[in-house]
């Protein structure tokens, strides 16, 4: 019975964000002077050709990736707010080396892959450090670090730095990456074309999920790092190193941002350049929260957010605005954080009606006893 109530509780806040989101874009769309039955109908009719399932798919697929970032942090109690700046450095210098060098394919994309992992990892692992040594808040540092990484790529994706210009336009960009450091894509339909593809980096995605899943759920570092999320005098008790602990998930996290901006690289754009796609670590905090920090629920979450995103042009095409969109998915973070702590109250309440019972039995029982003796 706990264990299905436990269950329930924890579908309850994603399930009820969401229906208050849609009430509320509802609403938003009646005031508007538009049917939320046509607007949802056209969003649904969208979804359903090929391309925009792609899209959908790839979209939720760099999400997937930023979400799982930020759930790391969220598990050791840690507000990584800095992915946005970690996986734009990390896919700009990775970009940068898997341009200059001619490997085999494994070994290129493999090149690639390191190198972004790494400096995600640096990058955040300053985060850590700070906070480790000097005591500073992590959300903070990240924050800073976000705009060093703006400016730090800004300076290096200069002609004559680590980039260069494309004749007859105004963008510029780092050297492409060649064949042998691309990953080719999954055709939803045989023989499509590589815009209607989904990225290869799909599988490790995959990976990733299973691994963080293994990692936290199945290891002595996972049950350390969630003792000392929830109570760090506890994990002290315990014998575990909260400092050790505090720079293992920064590391661990800004690793995974590395990683958020590959499936573009890698399997679209085979550049970093300005148009390169940026906010991706913000809505990667809306999933994690959405998705309860679990990498199934992670993984509904970003499909749900690449469905909102890819969906919304059919309501362009039909004069709606597209920033409806931005509304829900808006309104999803700010009730999600509601929903949660109103879920939260009634488990506790649940809890100690149950203790409540449970003492009430037992003195029950004990009175019985005595009465008997």
């Amino acid at each position: 019975m706990n264990r299905r109530r436990k269950i329930i509780l924890a579908l309850a806040a994603p399930a009820l964000a969401i229906v208050f989101s849609l009430g509320v874009t509802a609403l938003v769309l009646v005031v508007t002077g538009n049917s939320p039955v046509e607007v949802i109908d056209k969003m649904i009719e969208s979804a359903a050709r090929p391309r925009v399932q792609t899209l959908i798919v790839n979209s939720a697929i760099t999400y997937y990736f930023a979400a799982v970032a930020v759930a790391v942090g969220f598990k050791m109690n840690l507000f990584n707010i800095g992915v946005d700046g970690q996986y734009r450095l990390a896919a700009m210098l990775a970009a940068a080396v898997g341009g200059a060098v001619v490997l085999p394919a494994v070994l290129h994309v493999l090149l690639i892959v390191v190198v972004a992992v790494l400096v995600g990892a640096a990058w955040a692992g300053i985060a850590g450090l700070l906070k480790v040594y000097r005591g500073v808040s992590e959300v903070i540092s990240t924050i800073m670090l976000n705009a060093i990484a703006t400016f730090l790529v800004a300076y290096l994706l200069q002609p004559g730095v680590l980039a260069e210009t494309i004749p007859g336009s105004n963008n510029i960009q780092t050297k492409p990456i060649p064949p042998s450091g691309q990953v080719p894509g999954l055709s939803l339909i045989p023989g499509s074309p590589a815009t209607v593809q989904v990225y290869g980096m799909i599988f490790v995605a995959v990976l990733v999920g299973v691994a963080y899943w293994f990692l936290l759920s199945r290891t002595r570092f996972g049950f350390d790092l969630r003792a000392t999320g929830a109570s760090e005098t506890a994990a002290v008790a315990s014998g575990v190193s909260v400092k050790r602990m505090v720079l293992a998930s920064m590391l661990i996290s800004g690793a995974v941002a590395g990683l958020v901006g590959m499936p573009q690289l890698l399997g679209a754009s085979y550049t970093y350049s300005l148009d390169f796609p940026a906010g991706l670590g913000f809505t990667g905090i809306a999933i994690a929260l959405l998705g309860r920090n679990h990498p199934v629920g992670i993984a509904f979450g970003a499909l749900l957010f690449g469905f909102l995103d890819n969906a919304s042009t059919a309501l362009e095409i039909s004069g709606v605005s597209p920033y409806i969109v931005k509304i829900t998915q808006g309104v999803i973070v700010l009730s999600v954080v509601i929903a949660y702590e109103v879920v939260r109250r009634i488990a506790v309440a649940a809890a100690q009606r149950d203790v409540g019972r449970q003492l009430a039995a037992g003195a029950g029982n004990g009175g019985a006893a005595e009465v008997t003796a």
